[in-house]
């Protein structure tokens, strides 16, 4: 097996492992996907496997580093969230470490509002 195989499936698996222990919960869940250049997050709800809201870098015309860019998107996204009557959410880093950007938007979800 090559090795670019064998780290895809290491990826995979990670981020199965980690959706796995929030898939039971009866609260939505905030997915996030980190490119590059950008970060992607939505809320998705599991019951019904629907996007209820959604918010990346390339929707906000954000200046500064790329902390700072996802920690806007988590303000927004908290913000979008909240006039859709979402208080609460699991949160989902997927087969990302909880470091850099990803904490970034967790910080700004909780400073806009939102309870993770």
């Amino acid at each position: 097996m090559s090795i670019l195989k064998r780290n895809q499936q290491k990826k995979k698996r990670r981020q199965m492992r980690v959706r796995a222990k929030l898939r039971n919960n009866t609260l939505p869940r905030v997915a996030v996907f980190r490119s590059l250049t950008s970060i992607y997050a939505q809320i998705i709800d599991d019951a019904q496997q629907v996007t209820l809201v959604s918010c990346s870098t390339q929707e906000l015309d954000v200046k500064g580093d790329k902390k700072a860019q996802a920690q806007a998107v988590g303000v927004e996204l908290a913000k979008r969230a909240k006039s859709k009557g979402i208080e609460q959410a699991k949160f989902d880093r997927g087969r990302f470490l909880y470091h850099g950007r990803v904490k970034a938007l967790a910080e700004g979800l909780r400073e806009g509002g939102m309870k993770i």
